[in-house]
């Protein structure tokens, strides 16, 4: 074991081995996008300290700071909205972040005043577009330091597509056409841009 304060997490599970999985796991729900015998992988020794994040050490390497606009698709002076680089299978993901360095654990209280209200701004910019059932939110946090909020429409109708495994289909499904998904990131631009902001 690693010592410390991680072991009270790590006792119980089967490090060097594949688990069994939980009866009641997530492989049973209906929206889970696989079939067939799947095979868990084997929990691997902890990794502490873990390695850094992109931006931990340095905004020279942060993907936010090294390129803020190459994937803009909104702005205003103090936030980005950002696209992740080509079309996805669902109607729209992209990223909110502060155009400064931060993460949610220091971001400025002045900026996380801003940032509900914003994201309420985003997701009704989202539903816009029309065909969105659902825009889900979700801060993860473990490829970069720079504070980026996920925002990912839902189709309409795609029942199978609800909850936690949207991004999963949304990897493994087909994408939508390059110059409808550029369509859509104009679309929510210009409803963010009606109550301020520059359109990219």
């Amino acid at each position: 074991m690693i010592g410390g304060m991680a072991d009270r997490f790590l006792a119980h599970l089967p490090i060097g081995e594949p688990p069994i999985p939980f009866a009641g796991g997530i492989a049973g729900w209906e929206i889970f996008p696989f079939t067939g015998d799947l095979q868990i992988k084997t929990i691997e020794p902890a990794v502490v300290p873990e390695p850094p994040r992109n931006g931990e050490q340095s905004t020279d390497d942060c993907f936010v700071c090294r390129d803020p606009h190459g994937p803009a698709v909104w702005s205003d002076d103090r936030w980005i909205l950002r696209h992740t680089g080509g079309p996805t299978a669902i109607p729209a993901v992209v990223l909110l972040c502060p155009r400064g360095h931060h993460d949610f654990d220091d971001l400025p209280a002045d900026l996380g005043a801003e940032l509900f209200p914003l994201m309420q701004r985003v997701e009704r910019a989202i539903l816009a577009v029309g065909g969105v059932a659902r825009v889900h939110i979700a801060k993860i946090g473990d490829g970069a330091r720079h504070l980026h909020w996920w925002f990912m429409g839902r189709p309409e109708g795609l029942l199978q597509l609800r909850g936690s495994c949207l991004d999963l289909w949304d990897d493994i499904l087909p994408k939508q056409p390059e110059d409808q998904w550029r369509a859509v990131l104009r679309e929510i631009a210009e409803a963010l841009a009606a109550d301020g902001g520059t359109v990219h």
